[in-house]
């Protein structure tokens, strides 16, 4: 009856411990407040700014289009390149040193600016070389698409471009196949590129207050890393059905090898 007892003791303790809270699945959890209560929740976007190896996308036009011809690429690569690219050859792809050239105009050093920035950089250097201020003219400039890259327990890692001006941290990871219940929301790792170097930065993805974080909006060049959970490298399952098969099948091979060796 003793080792019976023991015996259920060590499963239940093994069972509790080897099962996934709840807790650690669910998104943004109001882990500071009461259930029933209301968080107002402000996301604080950051103005991106331009590093090394980042492509952008330039567009100018002026009354007369046929002035700008040479400043504006028209895709001469093949026809069936797709959108990353056709942004890699018609884009404008900053180097190590973090200049940008444009025909005719030369060389801009772009690092740490804004697109805006870029922008009124462009103009100025039209007004006083090119054009008058009648032109009327009109510049745009964009990243050419957001290049990421997921790893880790994700269910599709890999490299992923979103032709958007703006990706939080949840969206990312739904285009990279969701976080598996064996992958630790709790501590997403963000590898950020700097132009001092790279940095890691933890996120906790099952706290409503990552919103509220500076690296809540992914960058171009990250590397979004998530770690697994205990429970997948012990192997006993991710839910509590799971982990019970495991156990009684354990239970019942022992049980199989001892009796085979009393006979």
């Amino acid at each position: 009856m003793n080792r019976l007892l023991l015996l259920t003791g060590l499963l239940l303790c093994i069972l509790s411990t080897s099962c996934i809270p709840h807790k650690d699945i669910v998104y943004l959890q109001n882990k500071n407040t009461a259930i029933d209560s209301t968080q107002a929740l402000v996301e604080q976007p950051k103005l991106y700014r331009v590093q090394i190896n980042d492509i952008l996308n330039i567009r100018i036009k002026v009354l007369d289009q046929e002035n700008v011809t040479i400043f504006n690429p028209v895709g001469e690569g093949s026809l069936n390149a797709s959108g990353e690219e056709r942004a890699y050859f018609d884009g404008f792809t900053v180097d190590i040193h973090g200049n940008i050239r444009i025909p005719d105009l030369g060389k801009f050093n772009v690092l740490g600016y804004t697109c805006e920035d870029i922008e009124t950089l462009i103009k100025d250097k039209l007004l006083e070389d090119q054009f008058k201020s009648t032109a009327n003219i009109f510049i745009t400039v964009k990243l050419s698409g957001l290049r990421y890259t997921a790893s880790g327990e994700v269910g599709s890692p890999g490299t992923q471009v979103v032709y958007q001006e703006r990706v939080n941290i949840f969206e990312a990871i739904a285009n990279a196949g969701e976080i598996p219940l064996t992958g630790d929301k709790k501590d997403v790792q963000i590898i950020r590129q700097y132009p001092q170097g790279q940095q890691i930065h933890h996120l906790d993805l099952t706290d409503a207050n990552v919103m509220q974080s500076p690296y809540y909006y992914i960058q171009p060049n990250d590397i979004i890393y998530v770690k697994p959970l205990k429970q997948k490298i012990w192997g006993t399952g991710t839910t509590g059905v799971q982990t019970l098969t495991t156990l009684f099948s354990v239970v019942s091979f022992l049980t199989t090898i001892i009796l085979v060796i009393n006979r």
